[in-house]
């Protein structure tokens, strides 16, 4: 087992705050570990908040997208962006929600290859053009979701899952942040 969090040496702060003790605690409790990337984040428990607000908002707040569409949609960029860390994680996720290891699998390596809605290949496709090619999406592609049977406050919310996850892909990838050994073998 690899307890390598990223490449970087970032002092860490000398102890946590009750706080963030409390959700670390959470996590372990929930998950059965705590994340490397709030192992990586907790030098600044600033930078730390600021990101678990944004994940938790996007990820677990009320939407008209399920939690499995929003862990396709990480799966979908991060595939695009190679991302290891989050391919591992939220692989796992996508397992774990849809029962469905294989699912889980075809995700990372191909969605487009995946037995999917068309609800759900319409939202990875824009999510992947807006990851690949920003500038070129117009108002065609929002309406081809709003065909798929998406509101606006949807799009919005794909529009920000796939944002959030380039940004962390390339965080993960400037640092070789590492996954928790644990996700490898979740929901197999």
């Amino acid at each position: 087992m690899s307890s390598k969090v990223t490449a970087l040496q970032i002092d860490s702060i000398e102890s946590l705050s009750e706080k963030t003790q409390a959700y670390f605690s959470l996590c372990e409790e929930k998950l059965g570990l705590v994340p490397n990337v709030l192992k990586a984040y907790s030098f600044d428990e600033t930078k730390l908040r600021a990101f678990t607000d944004m994940y938790n908002d996007l990820m677990l707040a009320d939407s008209g997208l399920t939690k499995l569409e929003r862990e396709m949609i990480a799966v979908a960029v991060s595939s695009v962006n190679h991302c290891f860390y989050c391919l591992t994680a939220h692989g796992a996720a996508v397992r774990e929600l849809s029962g469905d290891p294989v699912l889980g699998e075809l995700m990372v390596m191909n969605y487009r290859v995946a037995d999917l809605s068309e609800r759900q290949r319409a939202m990875l496709e824009f999510a992947v053009k807006l990851t690949e090619k920003p500038a070129e999406i117009v108002e065609s592609d929002r309406q081809a979701l709003r065909e798929a049977g998406f509101s606006d406050r949807d799009i919005w919310d794909i529009s920000s899952v796939a944002a959030f996850f380039n940004m962390t892909n390339r965080v993960a990838a400037a640092t070789d942040m590492r996954p928790n050994d644990e996700y490898h073998s979740m929901a197999r």
